[in-house]
């Protein structure tokens, strides 16, 4: 997996945020840090095609951004804090709908990640009844369970409990997934991961 960001400029209302910024990923788990409004959520939402670039290219492997943005979204996945815009439907309608989007999904080990967050007595409850830490799980276990080269993470460990920020932080750093996906996150916090890399913006 390599994630490359080439000459990436972007603008909020004039606002210059990057100006030919350039970046280069590998495997393994990459800590984004900078100040409020340095632009680490906006960089992940770049990176996932949630926004677009004003100038630039966005390479996930072989496959930019631009050029195929479906294929692109499909090998990565951003986990943000953002309540879904779906506010009818429940738990296990929002996770269907992810399963039906990514093929080779385990649903079993979507199960396994729901279980652990103890998420499973939730699935038929509408998901605007959750609590903001129970909201970050149900996007954790799809986060952990997808078949995603690329894996951007919002402030992982916000509104989670002290057991759940531990079960997080192992599946994380689990040698199998550091080996064959990209993690970058967003930390005010030391995430303590084993980091191999760090970038300040």
């Amino acid at each position: 997996m390599e994630l490359s960001i080439e000459q990436l400029t972007f603008e909020y209302a004039s606002r210059p945020l990057f100006s030919r910024f350039n970046l280069r990923l590998g495997p393994g788990i990459t800590w984004l840090r900078g100040e409020n409004g340095a632009g680490k959520t906006t960089l992940l939402k770049l990176a996932c095609g949630a926004l677009a670039p004003h100038g630039g290219k966005i390479w996930l492997d072989d496959i930019e951004l631009h050029e195929q943005p479906l294929v692109y979204r499909l090998h990565c996945y951003y986990c943000g804090g953002d309540t879904p815009q779906l506010p009818w439907l429940t738990v296990r309608e929002v996770l269907d709908l992810h399963v039906a989007l990514y093929a080779g999904m385990d649903a079993e080990l979507l199960n396994t990640q729901l279980s652990a967050f103890h998420l499973l007595p939730t699935l038929d409850q509408p998901v605007t009844t959750l609590s903001l830490g129970q909201h970050k799980k149900m996007q954790l276990s799809l986060a952990l369970s997808l078949p995603v080269r690329l894996l951007l993470i919002d402030e992982p460990f916000n509104g989670l409990d002290v057991d759940a920020v531990a079960y997080l932080r192992q599946q994380l750093a689990a040698p199998q997934r550091l080996a064959r996906q990209g993690i970058v996150l967003t930390s005010h916090l030391e995430p303590a991961l084993p980091l191999v890399n760090t970038v300040q913006l």
